[in-house]
């Protein structure tokens, strides 16, 4: 692991020295690069300094307490040694987790689809109480919503939603809320007071770029037509709405939340770019099944990960056994306590089999 830390101190120092270089700011492709990299290896190396100085401080606290009398400067080194030991444990940690493969998606944008599962209406009410939830949730993290595809059912509720977030590390963060969420509560249409168990899906797929995805135009059928439902003035009266076939894959893609037929082109080949990559993605983690095992938030879709409880007003994340009573802050976009869970299971898992 030093070894490793040695030569990435002296990688950082080598991209330092190329930015300084003047023919690099003319090169964009160069300098993102570059400037990306930077921003990786600078905490690892920031980390591996603040050590190696711990270490440092061991050995001198050591050396005053074989050399010094005086009762009170030997306290102080005392200290001083106990503070650089644990430390230096805490850093030793931190390392590992630092040097831990990183999931090259995790920078990305994402793309949102929720769709509601078993339970009908309420199944499709809950899918717009989750959708809300994470409105909330990027809105706390300054990130920008944009909704894709919507289709709703009179009494409030959506059968399903697609919407992208923009936002740095968006994807390292809601990756972890793929899955089936299971909802369980007194409907409002419900007269006897039965409680019920409603499902719906999230899926969170990375926005891939042209460079990740590159789509044929032999494959794709698009079609125009005019948009339905709520949607503004241009509604109805021209042929805005875009629908997009993919021969290959059967994947149809609608979108209508723009008022330009431009727009609503663009939203639905990105999120067909999305789904593409997602889809090789999913593959690339079915060919490394064991690796796949060993994360947390990366398995497979029909994987019961989350239950809402609201007579107990609990929520319990069932792949990581957590469990908290605040079920009316999580569902006001309150979720960061759940995904930092998520993360760190996920690093311990990686962790552990790193060293098996």
């Amino acid at each position: 692991m030093f070894d490793k830390l040695e030569d990435l101190v002296v990688r950082l120092e080598e991209i330092l020295s190329e930015l300084q270089e003047p023919d690099v700011a003319n090169d964009q492709n160069r300098f993102r690069k570059l400037m990306k990299e930077q921003n990786d290896l600078t905490p690892i190396v920031e980390a591996y300094q603040e050590y190696k100085t711990c270490k440092q401080n061991i050995e001198d606290s050591l050396q005053m307490l074989e050399e010094e009398s005086d009762e009170e400067l030997r306290e102080l080194a005392k200290e001083e040694l106990n503070d650089s030991k644990a430390r230096v444990e805490e850093l030793e940690h931190e390392l590992k987790i630092l040097l831990l493969p990183k999931d090259p998606n995790d920078e990305k944008n994402v793309v949102v689809e929720i769709r509601a599962g078993a339970g009908g209406d309420e199944a499709a009410l809950f899918a717009a109480e989750i959708y809300r939830m994470y409105l909330h949730y990027a809105e706390s993290q300054h990130w920008k919503v944009e909704l894709v595809e919507c289709e709703e059912i009179g009494i409030g509720g959506m059968k399903n939603v697609t919407f992208m977030i923009d936002g740095k590390g968006a994807y390292s963060k809601m990756k972890y809320e793929s899955g089936v969420h299971r909802v369980q509560r007194v409907p409002e249409t419900e007269s006897g007071g039965r409680i019920h168990t409603s499902t719906i899906t999230v899926a969170v797929m990375p926005e891939a770029e042209d460079v990740d995805i590159q789509i044929d135009e032999k494959d794709i059928r698009i079609d125009v037509m005019r948009a339905s439902g709520n949607g503004g003035q241009c509604v109805n009266t021209t042929d805005s709405a875009v629908r997009l076939t993919h021969y290959p894959t059967g994947i149809v893609i609608y979108s209508q939340t723009e008022k330009s037929q431009l727009q609503n082109k663009e939203k639905a080949f990105a999120l067909l770019r999305a789904k593409l990559y997602d889809l090789e993605c999913q593959k690339r983690h079915d060919a490394e099944a064991e690796a796949r095992k060993s994360q947390i938030g990366t398995g497979d879709r029909s994987e019961k990960i989350r239950t809402y409880n609201f007579p107990q007003g609990r929520v319990t994340d069932h792949r990581i056994g957590l469990t908290l009573y605040k079920l009316d802050k999580i569902m006001n976009g309150d979720i960061q306590e759940i995904i930092d869970a998520c993360i760190a299971a996920d690093q311990a898992a990686k962790l552990a089999n790193m060293n098996e």
